[in-house]
């Protein structure tokens, strides 16, 4: 009988990402530790995509199973590949069946001690960022109930993994616009530097600063505080 408590905490902790030390890596492998000692998989892996859309293993509840996933990458066939390609699962209750498909992953497979595999899509909506990957070593059907949870799971660790990617791109674009901001502040404390010191207005103060960093190729807010600090001549711009 599967632990209802253990359930409803293993949910909670998917869905917890908004933390400043978020750890992906500990948080797949959560994944795929819950999901074997849950729903009575002998193994269990995660496939993400990255940012190129390359499938890379990024969580296996032992070193066979991460293995075989990397075979499955290498080799570029198995359920899991299929299950990521086309959004949805795959489910393959005995392995000896599928060698025909397969060649190659069913018999690798069966080498590991796995017969029978399930993969499940992580995806929302149109989105699929990789696949949940369940293995058992004796073959027979699926649970009927363990399978809507096992994609449950898949589901919930799917929106953290986008809701953090968003969190994480968001931080990136702010960190990007406050250094924009503080490089606006320092050019324009040179532009009215260098109009009063050269009797011009504030554009033609602007236009001397900027050809003179496309001039020496550098970047115009470094040429700008090397001018406030005095740390360099500027010979060419200051005369």
């Amino acid at each position: 009988m599967m632990d209802e408590r253990l359930l409803a905490k293993t949910f909670v902790e998917l869905a917890d990402t908004l933390v400043a030390d978020f750890d992906l890596i500990d948080f797949l492998r959560l994944l795929t530790d819950r999901c074997v000692g849950m729903l009575g998989a002998s193994a269990a892996g995660v496939l993400l995509a990255d940012r190129d859309g390359e499938l890379r293993v990024m969580a296996a509840s032992d070193e066979q199973v991460r293995l075989l996933e990397l075979f499955q990458l290498q080799n570029d066939e198995g359920p899991c590949l299929d299950c990521y390609r086309t959004g949805t699962p795959v489910a393959v209750p005995d392995l000896c069946t599928e060698t025909a498909r397969w060649p190659r992953f069913a018999a690798r497979a069966q080498l590991h001690g796995f017969s029978a595999v399930q993969a499940l899509p992580m995806r929302l909506r149109d989105e699929v960022v990789g696949a949940l990957n369940l293995f058992r070593a004796a073959p027979g059907p699926f649970d009927p109930m363990g399978t809507p949870i096992a994609q449950a799971l898949a589901d919930v660790a799917t929106i953290s993994l986008l809701q953090q990617r968003t969190t994480q791109r968001t931080t990136v674009l702010n960190e990007q616009l406050q250094t924009a901001l503080n490089s606006r502040v320092l050019i324009e404390q040179a532009k009215g530097k260098l109009a009063e010191r050269q009797g011009i207005d504030m554009e033609q103060a602007f236009t001397a600063l900027r050809s003179y960093a496309r001039a020496h190729n550098r970047r115009l807010i470094d040429v700008a505080r090397a001018f406030i600090d005095d740390t360099e001549p500027l010979a060419d711009l200051v005369s």
